[in-house]
Parts: structure tokens; C-alpha cells; sequence
């Protein structure tokens, strides 16, 4: 790794600023519905504390698009954080912050109030970045669900630390190295699940998978494009007519290279998208015109789990329908029962996959399930993280 960890610098005594993703789940009651990404940064929180820090938490929560909007407020954040660390937790606006700081004592944490009520913290504005830096004398990021934005928090704030007071928290370096080492070094057979609603948010990942595997499983809305490019009528379903050459490609190119690729058998289908629609279980050469897909059916359950059998490792990204809609969850559901059940190496690439495993009581079967969706797609192109190459600036 080219950053430092947060256990190589010298934070005794220090103001800390600490980037997280408390971006979680919250009900029109305002309760928290899953704490995983706030449970996730604690040992970087307490190891702050153990070290004598005054500690500041940054995050941001939904999107707000710059404006103070209630819904959007960290107190629920905030609540939840007290009952966790048992320590009085202060929200505190942004203004307030500096001001605050000289009264605060060793082990004192402050939260500032949502970061995106700013438009400048997406726009990385350098001002921004900069009055964010003057906070601390220490920065360190544990936020691996934003670390692919280029925000002033994730990004920009960085590059007024020097490189000796700046680290990845434990959460961030143990993301990195999971998944460097998943793409790297997976135990074999390995068997990456792909689903979710398309082909063009996830080619790059497929294509930069595919020496990389054993099987890719695809379901999900982007497996009518592949589908199509096979030649299937998929009747109203999602498709990206404009990516059948790529998935033709991807296809070909997973043959050549001796890449088993599954896709669906059977689908269930609706003849609208809704929880009140009539449905039929029909296979993947009789989806009737005017009917759209909307999960795997079971035969498809069947042989992808036969397909995951002998596999040790599995990474999975993507659920297999719409699984918002209890009548098109049981792919999803099944898949995730599936994975909890595999005598592997279980790697969930957070966003909805999460989601769905926490619906079906599997998070603690799985090896491991990342915090950021869009950010573990991206290590899994090959790209670099702009949070991370802050850090190693």
C-alpha cells in the first residue's frame, strides 16, 4: 500500500478530523434501519479516543444537492453513535466547529452536520477543502462508500495535510486489501455473481473480471441485454440496445478464455411494473410481448446454485430482480441463502447486494460485506479511488 495506515502516524494528543459514511438507512420515522456503515468505523473512532484525540466526524447523508434539507440531518447519526461509544456526542454545524474546538478535551467528538448540505463539498471546492483542513492537524478517511468522489471531504481536503498526517482508517485499509487481494489472489474456483439493472454500469467491471475468474453468473435487468444478444425475445424487459455488441463481446471473450457464463433459464414476469400486477413463471425463450421480467425463476435458483457449489470463492454484486417488490425478492433472497450456505470465501460488493442480505438475515454468514457499492465496482475496474490517491499524495 502507498498510504499510510492510521496506525503508522503520530496522532497522540491531536485534533483528528475523520471522513465517514454514516450514509445509511432511515425511516420516515427517522429510525435507522441498518447500522452496518456506522458500526463499521467504530475501532477508527475508539482508537482516536485511546490516543487522547479531540475527534471530529465529518459524513454527508443522502442528497440534499447543497440545501439544508431536515430529513437529511445527522441527529439520527448522532443518537446512534452516543449509544455505541457511550460518550456524549455534539452536532454541531460547521460555523460552529472551530469555535468549539479549544473548549473541547481529550477524547471529546464532535459531528458536523451533513457535509452536502454544502454544494461546495461536491463541487470540491477548494476554499471548502481548505476550511475543512484548518479544522485538524490530523485527516484520516474511513469512508470507502465516497471514496471514488471527488469531494472536498474525500478529496480535496488531503491535499493541505502532509503525507505523514494523513491515513486510511481501519475500515478504508481493510476494504483496500480485500479486495487487492480478492482480484489478486482468490482462492479457485472463483465465481463472480453479477446482477442489478444494468449492462452500462457494470461492463468495465465485467470485462476487467473476466481473466479473473472461473464463472460469472449474470442476472438481474442487465441479463435481458445478453439475452437479447443471444437472440431471445425478452419482451418489454430492461434492455440496452445500444450494449448487445458489447455483450456479445463479453460472451465471446469469456469462451475464449474458458470462462463458464451462466444466465437465466427461467424468469418471473409481470405484464406491469408493480406489486399488484399478474405474474408467470415462464422460461427465458417464452417471455410473452408486453410482459417485462422482474426476477430469476426458480430453475435458474437451481442451477446457479449447483454452478456455486464447488466454488471457494464467490464475490457478488447485484441483486437478481427486483427485489424492492417482495413478489420479485426470492431470487435475491435465494441467492443471498445460497452464498451463506457456500463452504467459501463470501465478498458482497455492498450498495443493494447488502441490502438484500441484510432482508434475509445472512450478514453474519458472509466473509465479508463492503460499505460502498459504486466504490467496490470501481476497484473491481481497475480504477483508482480519488480518496485513496489523496492519501498517497
Amino acid at each position: 500500500m502507498k498510504f499510510n495506515s492510521i496506525r503508522n502516524i503520530n496522532i497522540t494528543n491531536k485534533v483528528v478530523f475523520i471522513r465517514c459514511d454514516f450514509n445509511v438507512p432511515i425511516d420516515k420515522y427517522q429510525n435507522i434501519t441498518d447500522d452496518r456503515r456506522i458500526r463499521s468505523t467504530i475501532s477508527t473512532i475508539k482508537y482516536c479516543m485511546d490516543n487522547g484525540c479531540k475527534i471530529i466526524l465529518a459524513s454527508h447523508l443522502g442528497r440534499p444537492k447543497g440545501k439544508v434539507v431536515a430529513k437529511y440531518s445527522l441527529k439520527p447519526i448522532a443518537k446512534r453513535l452516543q449509544s455505541m461509544l457511550d460518550v456524549d456526542i455534539k452536532l454541531l454545524e460547521l460555523d460552529e466547529v472551530k469555535k468549539h474546538i479549544d473548549s473541547m478535551n481529550k477524547r471529546d467528538i464532535v459531528l458536523i452536520e451533513n457535509l452536502r448540505f454544502f454544494k461546495a463539498e461536491i463541487e470540491n471546492d477548494e476554499e471548502f477543502s481548505k476550511s475543512l483542513a484548518n479544522l485538524a492537524d490530523i485527516y484520516i478517511n474511513d469512508a470507502f462508500g465516497v471514496s471514488h468522489r471527488r469531494h472536498s471531504s474525500v478529496y480535496g481536503i488531503a491535499s493541505f495535510f502532509k503525507k505523514e498526517h494523513k491515513a486510511a482508517g481501519f475500515l478504508l485499509q481493510k476494504e483496500i486489501e480485500f479486495f487487492f487481494h480478492l482480484v489478486k489472489n482468490p482462492s479457485r474456483p472463483f465465481a463472480a455473481v453479477i446482477g442489478g439493472s444494468k449492462v452500462s454500469g457494470k461492463l468495465q467491471a465485467l470485462t476487467n473480471l473476466l481473466p479473473k475468474v472461473d464463472k460469472i453468473l449474470i442476472g438481474g435487468g442487465m441479463a435481458f441485454t445478453f439475452l437479447k444478444a443471444i437472440g431471445e425475445n425478452i419482451g418489454n424487459s430492461l434492455v440496452e440496445d445500444e450494449l448487445i455488441d458489447d455483450a456479445k463481446e463479453i460472451m465471446a471473450k469469456a469462451k475464449e478464455l474458458g470462462v463458464k457464463l451462466y444466465l437465466p433459464v427461467d424468469i418471473v414476469v409481470s405484464s406491469e411494473f408493480s406489486e399488484d400486477g399478474p405474474i408467470k413463471y415462464v422460461t427465458s425463450k417464452e417471455i410473452p410481448n408486453g410482459w417485462l421480467g422482474l426476477d430469476i425463476g426458480p430453475a435458474t435458483v437451481r442451477m446457479f446454485r449447483e454452478a456455486l457449489h464447488d466454488c471457494q470463492t464467490i464475490l457478488w454484486n447485484g441483486p437478481m430482480g427486483v427485489f424492492e417488490m417482495d413478489k420479485f425478492s426470492k431470487g435475491s433472497i435465494k441467492m443471498s441463502h445460497t452464498l451463506a450456505e457456500a463452504h467459501a470465501t463470501t465478498v458482497v460488493g455492498g450498495g443493494d447486494s447488502a441490502d438484500v442480505i441484510q432482508r434475509a438475515g445472512d450478514s453474519e454468514e458472509m466473509t465479508f460485506i463492503s460499505t460502498g457499492g459504486g466504490a467496490s465496482l470501481e476497484l473491481l475496474e481497475g480504477k483508482d479511488l480519488f480518496g485513496i490517491k489523496a492519501l498517497e499524495d
